[in-house]
């Protein structure tokens, strides 16, 4: 609402003069970059912008097991084991934190994302903002992760001012549900907010799932595969072969919700759970079909590149990083 100071006129000035407080502010806002031609790029966050699999998505189980320990009453090594139990058979171990134990989600999902190392935690690769600088078109950030996390990320990475919009998981609540990726009816609806044509929208993602369920809504689709692991503490275990990872984030995302609607849990909630889930099914299995648990994984496990399958139908471009996106369309002619 306006101040009533703006609306009367005083000494003959026009209240409709551009007061310079508000166009600075949208100086401010303005994202930086090449915004000309039609193409609106919306770009996930973890494992695409930057690393999430190197030390976040790792902290965050950390700090589960911590929170399983401390409710417990037991070791670590226990409490893991405990862990990867509760995702085995609820897909989260939020789920089973709930059902088993009673605790309060809210306190769970709190203490798992206590990072007051964060900046020595992202981690990104040199020239990313000069390159999203010059990547052509309207560029806005769809994560499911939350509003605080995902701006802070943003401001550590040196690349917030290239985003005209932040769209986390609190803005994806449609008709009073929580609708987050790969719900369609969260991106219709942020393409018909933002006035954007399906066919001039690229989603920028990691997770094949997300890009396979938008791909039928006619807009493009650029899969960021550089960032995805083999090992990692953050796979406590291998799906079964007849799911895939991104079939199985989907049912623990829609699980984790239904069970905290069902045990009336705030909304604050809900938003965080979806980053819990993201955390615990990021990384593929090892080669050989099974993956290590927490507490069996030496410390010198190295860390591996995942052994990504060629490019599906629905993938128009397939990149490792920002670096190589700009090329490749080029090559392709987009």
């Amino acid at each position: 609402m306006s101040s009533p100071s703006l609306q009367f006129h005083q000494s003959g000035v026009s209240s409709s003069l551009p007061n310079p407080r508000r166009v600075r502010a949208r100086l401010r806002r303005r994202p930086a970059g090449d915004q000309s031609g039609g193409t609106v790029w919306l770009f996930d966050l973890d494992n695409t912008l930057h690393d999430a699999s190197h030390a976040i998505f790792p902290a965050i189980n950390r700090l589960m097991t911590a929170y399983v320990a401390r409710v417990l009453g037991c070791d670590e090594a226990t409490a893991s084991r405990v862990r990867v139990d509760y995702w085995q058979r609820y897909g989260a171990t939020l789920l089973g934190m709930i059902r088993h134990h009673g605790v309060d989600p809210a306190d769970f999902l709190r203490a798992a994302h206590e990072f007051p190392e964060l900046a020595d935690m992202v981690r990104v690769r040199p020239g990313l903002a000069a390159h999203l600088r010059r990547l052509p078109g309207r560029k806005i950030l769809v994560t499911n992760a939350p509003q605080d996390y995902a701006r802070a990320v943003l401001d550590i990475a040196g690349i917030g001012h290239c985003f005209e919009r932040v769209v986390a998981i609190e803005q994806m609540w449609v008709h009073g549900h929580l609708r987050p990726k790969p719900d369609r009816r969260m991106l219709r609806r942020l393409l018909a907010q933002a006035g954007i044509a399906p066919h001039c929208a690229v989603l920028v993602e990691d997770t094949l799932s997300h890009l396979k369920r938008y791909a039928g809504m006619g807009i493009r689709t650029a899969w960021v595969t550089g960032y995805l692991r083999t090992i990692a503490p953050s796979r406590p275990h291998a799906a079964p072969a007849r799911e895939t990872a991104g079939n199985r984030r989907d049912a623990a995302v829609r699980s984790t919700l239904e069970a905290e609607d069902r045990q009336h849990a705030s909304h604050a909630a809900q938003e965080h759970s979806v980053t819990l889930v993201a955390a615990e099914s990021q990384v593929p299995p090892a080669a050989g079909g099974t993956a290590l648990a927490p507490q069996s994984q030496p410390d010198h496990v190295p860390r591996m590149r995942a052994r990504v399958p060629n490019r599906p139908a629905f993938v128009d471009i397939k990149v490792q990083s920002m670096h190589q996106l700009q090329r490749r369309l080029r090559r392709t002619g987009s």
